[in-house]
């Protein structure tokens, strides 16, 4: 007599186990099976699924308001920035404007970032350092404006403003020489 199981009639139908299913189909993604309606119990718990609603079904819970604290900080800003605007004469608002809408390219900014590094970055690096040259460049101008004034002269600025402003920079240690090549 054979062991084993017995061998199938192929021309019978038999029923699904949905939770069999559910198994192959992660099993054919290459990937665990996360059951929603089960939560995972943390050490030293039992697992008591009925006393508890599903996962699915469970809401976070705001704790302490925070989101309402969030909210009143950020209309504060908002008004302290509306107020700081409509203080502006008009020449003061359109560089304000200018400021706000300039922007260094990404692509060229990413490309940079990659050449030196050596290795492929992320958007928010790029994003963070596309904000840090802007802040870069708004220094340098910002000093090269005093040397212009300083000087007793008017705008547009000039090179010789801007190479003032750079000297003055690397004097005070806010900008790196390029004299001497970092090696990181």
């Amino acid at each position: 007599m054979p062991l084993g199981p017995k061998p199938r009639d192929p021309g019978r139908i038999l029923p699904r186990d949905p939770a069999q299913e559910a198994r192959e189909a992660s099993d054919e993604e290459g990937g665990e099976l996360a059951r929603q309606d089960c939560p995972q119990p943390r050490s030293g718990e039992e697992v008591d699924s009925s006393s508890r609603p599903p996962v699915a079904k469970r809401r976070k819970v705001d704790t302490k308001g925070e989101r309402g604290r969030q909210r009143e900080v950020d209309e504060e800003e908002a008004q302290k920035m509306r107020s700081l605007v409509a203080a502006m004469s008009p020449e003061q608002l359109n560089r304000y404007q200018v400021f706000r809408c300039s922007a260094f390219p990404k692509a060229t900014i990413k490309r940079l970032i990659q050449a030196v590094a050596g290795t492929p970055v992320s958007q928010n690096v790029v994003i963070a350092m596309s904000g840090m040259a802007k802040v870069f460049v708004g220094e340098v101008v910002e000093e090269a404006l005093d040397m212009c004034e300083k000087w007793g002269e008017k705008p547009p600025l000039q090179p010789k403003h801007l190479r003032e402003a750079v000297r003055r920079l690397r004097k005070k240690g806010q900008m790196p020489s390029t004299k001497h090549k970092i090696l990181f």
